[in-house]
Order: C-alpha cells, then structure tokens, then sequence
C-alpha cells in the first residue's frame, strides 16, 4: 500500500524525540520480523507509548499499525493521520469489525500494534491482559512478539501533567522473542504464558534501566516509587 503519511509523521516524530532529548536504548531488535505479519503486544504506562514503540521498529523497516480507539479516528486532526497511516478503527461497542481488519491485515503481512492491558497501567506494572491478542495471532496464524516500553510515563502518563521539556530522559524498548500459537491451543494459558513473559521482560528493563526508581512517582512501589498500587 501508498505510503505517503507515515513518512513525515515518522520524521516529524523523531524531530520531537530529538527535542525532548530522549536517551533510545533498543534491545532485542534482532527479533523483528523482516517480513511477514505479526502481533505486537505492547505494555501501556503512557500516552506516547505507540510512538516510541513504533520508533524501535524503524532501523528494520517496518511500520506498526496500531489498533485505536474511534475518539481518535473522530478527532479533526489524529483522524487523517492515523486512517492515512493505516492505523486500525476499534469501536469498542462492536469489536467485530475492527478484528477482521486486523485479521485480514496481519494475513497480508503486516504487523498490527496491540497494547493488551487496554488502558494505561497508573501503578506501571502489567496489568490482567485482554484475550484479544492470542485470539487474533491464533486466528491469523502469526506470532506474537512481546514488547516493553520504560520511561514514557515520565513524559506524559494518565493523572499526571504532561512534561514536554527537554531533559535526557533514558526510555527503553526491549523486544522479546515471537511467541508462537497454536491454533487450538487454550486462550487462557496462552495469555497467562504471554503476561508472564511481559512481567519477566518489564523486571529485566527496570533492572537495567540507568535512573534509580527509588522514591520517584513514575516508579512502581515494588521498586520503591510512589506510583499508585496495582488493581489487580
């Protein structure tokens, strides 16, 4: 298909990435796949998350398109952008049509962006995962490929003012390997498998991640932040 959005939006991006001063680690980018389609499960801790999500998928020349909620398709400006990037509508009220469109995408080759948890997680850690995810790789016959996001919230989260200046915040994206799906396979045990591989690949980032977490709002209290505990 006619590429003729996503490039600028992708540059336009990266110019705001470079005013922000953002530190990029990318790992595991070895586990992209060069062709083909797949599903991309995506942690959810901040409203940015897609972005820089899709920025780590750059150097291998895929773009991601992400399923979204209709407010953003209805609004006079994200709505151009996101149908002319191929983005996927999702009415929530009637989910159907929105899955076969991903279905049939992801059948096509593509990779199709999904933050499993639906909203964003205030306590930072990973929360109960839809079943939307598995159902749609087990459908389609493609892999899943486990994705974690650390730092954004620091930019802009839910409940908390947005901070747009520029400052050397470090934001990891690790890459897990594809998970594979078997068609008659039990949801609910391939979901668990999927959240537990999430949790161990988010604890690994945090471990790594270079600012300490120890006092600090955007920080989950397992790490001795001050972020709201989990619901679940």
């Amino acid at each position: 298909m006619a590429e003729l959005v996503y490039p600028p939006v992708i540059r336009t991006a990266k110019l705001f990435w470079r005013y922000l001063g953002l530190k990029f680690t990318f790992l595991g980018e070895e586990n992209i796949p060069h062709e083909g389609g797949a599903v991309i499960a995506i942690n959810h801790i901040g409203y940015l998350d897609f972005a820089l999500a899709g920025t780590a998928f750059l150097p291998a020349k895929r773009y991601i398109r992400f399923m979204a909620k209709k407010e953003i398709f209805n609004n006079k400006l994200a709505g151009p952008l996101m149908r002319g990037m191929h983005h996927i509508n999702v009415d929530r009220s009637s989910g159907s049509a929105s899955f076969v469109a991903a279905l049939r995408a992801l059948k096509s080759g593509e990779l199709i962006g999904i933050f499993p948890e639906a909203t964003i997680s205030k306590s930072f850690e990973i929360k109960e995962l839809k079943t939307g995810v598995v159902r749609l790789a087990m459908g389609a016959g493609v892999p899943v490929i486990p994705t974690i996001v650390w730092g954004s919230q620091r930019i802009w989260t839910k409940g908390v003012p947005k901070n747009l200046r520029r400052r050397k915040t470090p934001i990891t994206i690790a890459i897990g390997k594809p998970m594979s799906f078997a068609r008659n396979e039990d949801v609910a045990t391939a979901e668990k498998l999927l959240r537990e591989t999430m949790i161990s690949m988010l604890h690994e980032v945090q471990k790594n991640y270079p600012d300490d977490h120890a006092g600090q709002w955007w920080a989950p209290v397992r790490l001795g932040g001050t972020a709201p505990l989990p619901l679940n």
